[in-house]
């Protein structure tokens, strides 16, 4: 059955590839962004989030290609999906960042829940777990990363989707809506399989992402899956592919580069350290773009 999707931020890196896949999968889609998307399947209407206004006139208007169209009367919206932000830290000052990917995600849901728009898919992230921005290297309590782990970061892009999870859950316990948070991993389009060897090279490069990746396609899939999904109310789901970005298995990963740090449970010879495990279970995730199908490694 075809949905109606509002995307945000649906030009950037990660959210081109997940609209061609909603798309692919013959849903429609309008995108919200600050600037055009080159898919003439999706028409973009150009929207500034952190402006409460236009997210309200946005997320109610007529969802169509073309204003030519037989009919320009809005029509129900089966989802939000909302990935528009300041993608990382040292682009925009600290403050400025968490402004817009705060202020932004606000004022996204509170118009998606006020206008009785159901279900509500976030991008967060696996900053979130403290590593990847932190002033120094530091350890993590424990590894696999989980959606259990008491995150604790230091920096304003990962404060900022902490903050970001915090006010999804509080619209989900308001309104009974289902709003799903994807901590989402290290996006890797399919031309850049190109430099994994240069990682596999210099193992240590990824130490701070703890060697954590995803299909942009595969990507697609979650994003998808959890639009599908119904009644989980407010969940987090890390959003990775099963295996680590690293030709070295995970033990070794973890005995060379965070010694002494425990592992909860066992892990696969080269299992993610993000875990995709409650993903997998609650919907059905599975990953389809593994680095071993593209990189040859002799």
């Amino acid at each position: 059955m075809t949905k109606r999707i509002i995307f945000t931020g649906g030009s950037g890196k990660a959210g081109r590839h997940v609209v061609e896949y909603l798309v692919g999968h013959g849903h429609q889609v309008l995108n919200l962004d600050t600037r055009p998307l080159d898919n003439p399947k999706v028409r973009t209407l150009i929207t500034d989030i952190t402006d409460s206004g236009q997210v309200f006139n946005a997320l109610s208007s007529y969802t169509g290609l073309h204003e030519f169209d037989p009919s320009l009367a809005p029509q129900p919206i089966d989802a939000i999906v909302h990935f528009a932000a300041i993608p990382r830290i040292l682009i925009a000052p600290d403050n400025e960042l968490f402004r817009v990917n705060v202020m932004g995600t606000y004022n996204v849901i509170e118009a998606a829940v006020k206008l009785d728009i159901r279900k509500i898919v976030i991008a967060s992230s696996e900053t979130t777990y403290g590593l990847v921005f932190a002033n120094e290297p530091r350890n993590p309590s424990y590894f696999p990363l989980d959606e259990d782990y008491d995150v604790d970061p230091m920096d304003s892009y990962a404060l900022s989707k902490v903050v970001n999870e915090k006010t999804a859950r509080a619209f989900a316990l308001r309104s009974g809506a289902d709003i799903y948070a994807l901590r989402i991993g290290n996006v890797i389009e399919p031309s850049e399989y190109r430099l994994f060897p240069g990682w596999f090279a210099d193992p240590g490069f990824r130490k701070r992402i703890a060697w954590s990746y995803i299909d942009a396609r595969d990507l697609g899939q979650i994003t998808l899956r959890a639009v599908e999904a119904n009644g989980l109310g407010f969940q987090v789901f890390n959003a990775a592919s099963d295996d680590t970005s690293a030709d070295i298995p995970t033990r070794e990963l973890i005995d060379r580069f965070y010694p002494g740090v425990p592992v909860k449970g066992q892990l696969g010879e080269y299992e993610t350290l993000l875990s995709n495990r409650k993903a997998r279970a609650m919907l059905g995730f599975q990953p389809e773009h593994n680095w071993r199908k593209y990189v040859d490694i002799g």
